[in-house]
């Protein structure tokens, strides 16, 4: 067995939270080399899940009026 095989195996093992944390590390090694790609990834990772969540504001609350 190769050292990849061997990490899979191990990640496997994991429950889903711990191979998402996995996932990210994986991410972060593999993305420190580029400050760009790096940035991307960061941002990205701070905005995942919130697109299932309601917005607080509407379009009625950007709209500017004037009297």
């Amino acid at each position: 067995m190769n050292l990849s095989e061997k990490i899979i195996e191990k990640v496997k093992s994991l429950p889903e939270s711990k191979q998402a944390e996995v996932l990210d590390f994986i991410e972060f090694l593999h993305y420190r080399t580029s400050p760009t790609e790096w940035a991307d990834f960061s941002l990205s990772s701070a905005m995942r899940g919130m697109e299932n969540e309601n917005s607080l504001y509407s379009l009625n609350d950007i709209k500017e009026s004037f009297s």
